[in-house]
C-alpha cells in the first residue's frame, strides 16, 4: 500500500552555485517544513523517482525559500531537481487549531451558498498572500473564485465534504 503523500514546496530553480534550490512554499507552515533536520521527500513531476532528503539550512528570499540539503553542495548535485516537488508524509503532518484545515481537505468539497444554491467543487486553491482564493468547478460552465475570508465562508464541514458560504454582491457573475 502506498502512504499518502503531501505537497511543501516546489522546486523552481537552483541559487548560487553551493547546492541551494529556490523553492515556491505550499505549505503553511514553511517554518516548520524547511526548517534544518526537517525530513521531506522529493519526487520528480513524473512520479516515477522519489528521494528521501533533510534540510541543513533554509531561508527566505523575496517570494521564495532557498533550501540547502544534507550532502547535496554544489549546482551539479541539484540541478537536475528543477521541477520537483517536495513533499512529507501522512504521519509528518501537523495537529491545526480549531477551524483550520488542509488544503487536501477543502479541495473536493462540495460548495453550497447559504440559500441552498449549489455553486460546484473546490478544485484548488490559491495562496494570495492576503487571503486564500478557492477555485470552484462548477457542473457547467467557468471556474468560480472565491475568497476565504469570514464575510464569505460560513461553515467548512470536512466530514460532509461540504463548505457553505454567503455571496457578497457583485461576487459571482451567475
Amino acid at each position: 500500500m502506498s502512504e499518502q503523500m503531501y505537497n511543501v514546496g516546489k522546486i523552481v530553480n537552483t541559487h548560487g552555485i553551493k547546492g541551494e534550490l529556490k523553492v515556491i512554499s505550499q505549505t503553511d507552515f514553511p517554518e516548520e517544513r524547511f526548517a534544518k533536520g526537517s525530513s521531506l521527500i522529493m519526487i520528480d513531476p513524473a512520479q516515477k523517482m522519489k528521494l528521501n532528503v533533510e534540510v541543513e539550512a533554509s531561508r527566505l528570499h523575496k517570494n521564495t525559500i532557498i533550501v540547502k540539503l544534507v550532502g547535496y553542495d554544489n549546482i551539479n548535485d541539484v540541478e537536475k531537481y528543477k521541477g520537483w516537488m517536495l513533499k512529507v508524509s501522512s504521519e509528518r503532518l501537523l495537529d491545526l487549531g480549531e477551524g483550520e484545515f488542509y488544503f487536501h481537505e477543502i479541495i473536493g468539497c462540495r460548495v453550497v451558498t447559504d440559500e441552498g444554491l449549489e455553486l460546484g467543487t473546490v478544485q484548488e486553491i490559491i495562496s494570495t498572500g492576503a487571503n486564500d482564493v478557492w477555485v470552484i468547478q462548477p457542473e457547467k460552465g467557468k471556474q468560480l473564485l472565491i475568497p476565504y475570508i469570514d464575510d464569505v465562508v460560513l461553515q467548512v464541514n470536512i466530514e460532509q465534504k461540504e463548505i457553505k458560504i454567503h455571496v457578497l454582491e457583485g461576487l459571482l457573475d451567475l
